[in-house]
């Protein structure tokens, strides 16, 4: 059996070595952060950053987890060295004309639909866009509004995320997008409201 020093080397050696063809890759972490960034400004909300992990005390005894913590940032500055185009995608552009302007629109849409939210009549989908929920809490004169109204918010969701693909130079990252805003979109938004889980059941957050 190998010792563990030589069994991280051999591991880093097969990653860096299925790293090299890599030419661009989807930047989850980035994608969340812009994802992020558009929604809170969307919903008028800009919550404290979440300081519990540095809180947490660091364990001082784990030797071994340091000296892994050591190797993982030698092969992370190989690989910036083998793989720079992958790494110099790692940023998502979300301010451009267009993208800023799909923003301005759902940001002025969003008083109108919150009440709905709040009422329950309307909800997040699985896919990042909304749906009306439940027709019969809203008022007969406000039906032909709301759904409007929603039309026009997957309206511009779904240019938005084709967007931002389009922005950084890889439309084939449009469903991939999407796919982050609908998870942020649930997380960001207030409790109360309704949400659509991955089996299609409407749950309420």
């Amino acid at each position: 059996m190998l010792p563990m020093k030589s069994f991280v080397y051999y591991a880093m050696f097969l990653l860096l070595a299925s790293c090299v063809t890599i030419n661009v890759y989807f930047p989850a972490a980035a994608a969340d952060s812009a994802a992020r960034t558009i929604v809170r400004d969307v919903l008028g909300e800009n919550p404290a950053a979440n300081t519990e992990d540095a809180k947490k005390p660091v364990d001082k005894d784990s030797s071994f987890d340091v000296r892994m913590t050591r190797w993982v940032s030698v092969f992370g500055e190989l690989l910036n060295l083998v793989v720079p185009q992958a790494h110099a995608n790692a940023d998502i552009n979300i301010n451009t004309p267009v993208i800023n302007k799909l923003r301005a629109s759902l940001k002025a849409r969003q008083p109108k639909l919150q009440p709905f939210f709040n009422s329950g009549a309307v909800g997040l989908t699985k896919n990042g866009l909304v749906a009306v929920r439940e027709l019969g809490a809203i008022p007969l004169k406000q039906r032909n509004l709301v759904k409007k109204l929603v039309a026009d918010e997957n309206r511009d969701r779904n240019a938005l995320y084709k967007e931002i693909a389009v922005a950084n130079g890889h439309p084939e990252w449009a469903s991939d997008i999407q796919k982050t805003f609908a998870k942020v979109w649930v997380q960001e938004s207030p409790s109360g409201i309704w949400v659509e889980d991955s089996n299609g059941k409407w749950k309420q957050k």
